[in-house]
């Protein structure tokens, strides 16, 4: 039996909470190998970070790259990176280190534009300096934690601090798993990559917040049911608008991996990545949280299993003896 748009049929009990303690653990590995990831491997800083110059060429004839790597090495600036674009052959991006000073880094554009020749068309060239890598590095650092601190303080307001607490914590699984993603691809990271990481924490808290949502409107609605049963029924009533939504999501992104170019195919990568880990963290870090602390509307503190103690049986009278 179907109930109004769900595809889910009514009386579904999957149960979720049985399967925290796995997926806790889980959880634990995945941010362990992000973090030790991001302190050895560390990330693959784009232009906008690392500072330098990028260069996007395209050439009449197909490019020979063991050959143009050659030639760059040849002019002594240092360790320039060369990345084949498209199936085409005919395109490359050139990334050349960034220098102390403005003319030193002018001049080794110069010699790169000279190297290449007339056969090369400069499509896009972007320089940044080592400062200004290092203050938007900064600033994206800023941006991620202010976002977090941010929806915490209004789950806190719009529900109870346990809920902040909650929220907190799931958006810092995201963000280190995605993190941690970026570490073990090599993909780039850049400003597009923060622009990904905000969006994915903007989209895991909306998942979370109608969960939770559903969470307190069962509160109210069974004051005597065991927490566990409860946070069960919550998740399994908010199934059906969790699937849809995640679907159709990662439908309208996947096209962009294929047909969004090297530029917006890292951002996408990450995108899809973080809705699933979203999903799941909705279920099995905003959640167990809650159990945790034994939640009850009022902070009353909640039984977690039928545990709540019978009456005990009454006893029977004894009637005097007839004389």
């Amino acid at each position: 039996m179907y109930h109004g748009m769900s595809f889910i049929p009514e009386g579904t009990r999957v149960d979720f909470v049985g399967k925290r303690l796995i997926a806790l653990a889980m959880s634990l590995v995945v941010i362990f190998g992000s973090l030790v990831l991001l302190g050895t491997k560390g990330l693959n800083f784009g232009i906008d970070f690392a500072g330098g110059i990028q260069m996007e060429v395209r050439s009449t004839k197909p490019i020979e790259m063991a050959k143009m790597r050659a030639t760059l090495d040849d002019l002594g600036i240092g360790d320039v990176g060369l990345q084949g674009i498209g199936d085409s052959h005919r395109e490359m991006m050139i990334r050349i280190p960034a220098f102390p000073d403005e003319a030193t880094q002018n001049a080794a554009l110069k010699a790169v534009r000279t190297a290449l020749g007339p056969d090369f068309e400069d499509r896009r060239t972007e320089v940044v300096g080592p400062k200004v890598g290092e203050e938007l590095i900064r600033d994206g650092i800023l941006a991620v934690v202010l976002a977090i601190a941010a929806i915490g303080a209004y789950l806190w307001l719009r529900f109870e601090w346990q809920y902040g607490v909650g929220g907190m914590l799931t958006l810092l699984h995201d963000v280190t798993a995605t993190m941690g993603l970026f570490s073990i691809t090599g993909m780039e990271f850049s400003l597009t990559s923060v622009a990904a990481v905000l969006t994915i924490a903007g989209y895991s808290i909306n998942d979370t917040v109608v969960i939770y949502d559903r969470v307190r409107e069962n509160l109210r609605k069974y004051k005597k049911m065991p927490l566990l049963e409860l946070m069960n029924l919550s998740l399994n009533e908010t199934l059906s608008r969790t699937i849809l939504t995640s679907g159709t999501t990662v439908l309208s992104i996947v096209p962009i991996v294929f047909f969004g170019g090297d530029a917006l195919k890292g951002f996408a990568l990450a995108m899809i990545w973080g809705v699933v880990v979203g999903t799941y963290s909705s279920i099995y870090i905003s959640l167990p949280v809650l159990i945790y602390f034994r939640l009850r509307s009022g902070g009353e503190v909640a039984p977690l299993e039928d545990d709540e103690p019978k009456a005990a049986p009454a006893k029977k009278k004894k009637h005097p003896a007839k004389a």
